[in-house]
């Protein structure tokens, strides 16, 4: 019960509520301080159902990392949102459609077996138009088509290959590291998941792919606290044994690993010992570099990269008070002009922007990194975060990739899909070890 009695620790200073990108931009959201501290004091005893207002809330952890006391804010705002929900509080419609959205790994394993039939339906305007009106998903939000293959089908094949070519690639005295793919890796953008593969193991790692399903973020953050219990149960189950023999479990979306780590056992009050070891070994990609690096064992061979890019560090990315690893890393590539941001949101927060009555609320959340993208004009821009990735070439334009991909290609492996393309554009005779 932390979370609940966080609120104490309130002192009604108001840096949360000038800080937040939600309420800058619309009345909807009065603001972190009293939505979550100040109308938790009510619902603990006078008032048990929660203000709708809450469920405005992005999630998207800001007004946590600039309280100065420590209050849980954006945790209580949660769970005040499953509140609604368990107790029937939201539209049918809008339960409907959040359940639809935020079983990404459920419509990921329908819709991907059939990507070519399922990517032209979602192009067709009156399959949105349907959507939009029966179900209140926005339109014009960025859906990414399915790719037709799976990155785990991808992987069994490297994996044997590897195993055919070089027999000590299992040998005991290998390290070895867990790859947390993630649902959008898997039915979306397996190039991520093969350039983090090929960067582990120009480390000198052994990668183990083992069975897991979506980390229960998406469904945390529509308040479906029951159903994020089991897929995160579930998880804990398949990567248990390989924490408990200290292999390091590196995660390339870093919301799945702040659910991994943090926002699942605190928001479902998970904290037996199988779930906080887990926890503890879990690292995103960035993060697990820079600890190589620290302990000199980083594979610094980058070849160069004359490329302009513009950098944005995500909400939940900086939830995980770690710093910059990624600007840090992104800093070696030899020849890379970087352009960071300091924007404080994309405003796309997970399935929030997907939503109709917040479509328009996420755009203007964002329009401070929008514009600084439009005015850096980047080859490309780098995010770890998936949906904030698709919602910045949504609407910028400029093509977005995450920072694994720069990496796999400055340690000399293929370049893949919108980085291939870019860089084939500014050089034709690209080819041999890629170097540019």
């Amino acid at each position: 019960m932390y979370i609940e009695h966080s609120l104490d620790q309130c002192i009604k200073c108001n840096i949360c509520t000038s800080s937040c990108p939600v309420c800058a931009v619309t009345d909807l959201f009065p603001g972190p301080k009293y939505v979550a501290p100040q109308a938790g004091r009510f619902r603990q005893d006078k008032q048990p159902t929660p203000d709708h207002s809450v469920d405005y809330c992005s999630g998207c952890r800001v007004c946590n990392m600039v309280c100065p006391t420590g209050v849980k804010i954006a945790e209580i705002n949660a769970r005040a949102r499953a509140i609604l929900v368990e107790q029937w509080k939201t539209p049918l419609r809008h339960r409907i459609r959040n359940n639809v959205i935020a079983r990404v790994e459920l419509l990921g394993k329908f819709a991907q077996p059939i990507a070519p039939v399922s990517n032209y339906i979602m192009s067709l305007r009156i399959a949105r138009l349907i959507g939009d009106k029966a179900l209140g998903i926005a339109r014009y939000a960025p859906f990414p088509p399915f790719t037709k293959k799976k990155f785990t089908s991808w992987f069994s094949n490297h994996s044997a290959d590897r195993q055919l070519h070089r027999d000590n690639i299992h040998s005991p005295d290998r390290p070895k590291v867990v790859y947390f793919h993630g649902c959008s890796t898997q039915y979306y953008e397996p190039q991520v998941g093969r350039a983090a593969v090929h960067v582990l193991e120009a480390n000198g790692f052994d990668v183990i792919v083992p069975p897991q399903n979506c980390c229960g973020l998406p469904l945390l953050s529509n308040g479906e606290f029951k159903a994020a219990r089991c897929y995160h149960s579930s998880n804990v189950k398949s990567l248990i044994r390989f924490a408990r023999q200290e292999i390091p479990i590196v995660g390339t979306s870093t919301s799945c690993t702040l659910t991994l780590k943090e926002e699942a056992p605190d928001l479902l009050d998970m904290h037996d010992d199988d779930t906080e070891i887990v926890a503890r070994r879990t690292f995103d990609l960035n993060e697990f570099l820079v600890y190589l690096l620290n302990k000199q064992r980083l594979n610094l061979d980058f070849q160069r990269v004359p490329l302009r890019v513009s950098y944005h560090i995500p909400c939940q990315y900086r939830a995980h008070r770690l710093g910059k690893p990624g600007l840090e890393l992104l800093q070696m590539i030899p020849e890379l002009t970087l352009l960071e941001s300091h924007a404080p949101c994309c405003g796309i927060a997970g399935t929030y922007g997907y939503k109709r009555e917040k479509y328009s609320i996420a755009l203007q959340v964002g329009t401070e990194l929008f514009n600084f993208i439009e005015r850096s004009k980047p080859s490309v821009v780098l995010c770890e975060s998936e949906t904030c990735r698709w919602q910045i070439t949504h609407v910028t334009k400029f093509p977005s990739i995450h920072p694994v991909e720069l990496f796999a290609y400055a340690y000399g492996f293929e370049p893949e899909g919108i980085l291939k393309s870019i860089l084939l554009q500014g050089n034709p005779t690209i080819g041999g070890n890629h170097r540019i």
